[in-house]
């Protein structure tokens, strides 16, 4: 009786027990789904291009830990335009050589928007002119969108965008070929120089007085043909003037003689 009774029990117990994980299964919450990817700047600037200098000073300013926190910010974003390293050692006017820490920091914030904006965003975003970037204030730039050609003008420079370096939100990063200087820092751009004069022309070049009037060979045939056409009529007016003073002499003999 007594195994008869622990047959029972064993055989419930196997029937019921997948029943019993299966409930157990089902009540689990479900895993976590795994965060984004955000881009890291250091490892992009380093490998990505020639930004070498533009990394430099991010990094000395602490500007770039800056940047990453808004590039992890996936309400915002972030947009950086990164000159290349040509870009600073070609640049005479305005020296970075004089200016304090704190005014390069507001250089570097210039080359941001604390906004991501893919390239196509660039032509509805060049109808919103001045942008507003990271330095703040009116540190701002004018996006202009010409078939395509995306500019950011600074009022000192107008580069233009030349290659998306990485778009994927929430952080954009392009290249320009020229570095951003604020007004802020430097004043305003000193104006373009005047054209130069156009050179003289060579007197060899110039048309020759012969072509620009006509000459009086030219004119002396007319001249000449209007005197010939006026000789023959003359004649004829003296050739009737003597015959009829002849004929009037004559009629005037025979009247006396008759």
């Amino acid at each position: 009786m007594a195994l008869a009774t622990m047959l029972v029990v064993t055989t419930l117990l196997i029937v019921s027990a997948p029943l019993t994980m299966a409930k157990t299964v089902e009540t689990l919450p479900p895993a976590p789904s795994p965060g984004p990817e955000f881009v890291n700047l250091t490892e992009l600037l380093t490998n990505a291009g020639p930004f070498h200098t533009f990394l430099k000073y991010l990094t000395q300013t602490q500007v770039l830990q800056t940047f990453q926190d808004q590039a992890n910010n996936t309400v915002q974003g972030i947009t950086i335009f990164v000159p290349k390293d040509s870009a600073f050692s070609s640049l005479k006017k305005p020296s970075l050589s004089n200016i304090t820490q704190d005014q390069l920091k507001t250089l570097l914030l210039y080359h941001a928007f604390p906004k991501y904006y893919s390239f196509t965003d660039f032509k509805n975003l060049s109808n919103s002119n001045p942008v507003s970037t990271f330095a703040g204030g009116q540190n701002t730039l004018n996006v202009t969108d010409a078939s395509g050609l995306i500019r950011v003008n600074s009022g000192w420079s107008n580069p233009k965008i030349s290659s998306s370096v990485y778009s994927a939100y929430p952080a954009a990063v392009y290249q320009i070929d020229s570095v951003l200087i604020p007004a802020a820092i430097f004043g305003t751009a000193p104006p373009l120089p005047p054209a130069p004069a156009p050179a003289p022309t060579p007197v060899s070049d110039l048309t020759p007085p012969s072509d620009l009037a006509p000459s009086v060979n030219n004119l002396a045939p007319k001249s000449s043909g209007s005197a010939n056409t006026a000789s023959p009529s003359a004649s004829n007016v003296i050739s009737i003037g003597v015959f009829s003073y002849l004929a009037a002499a004559i009629s005037a003999c025979l009247m006396l003689v008759l």
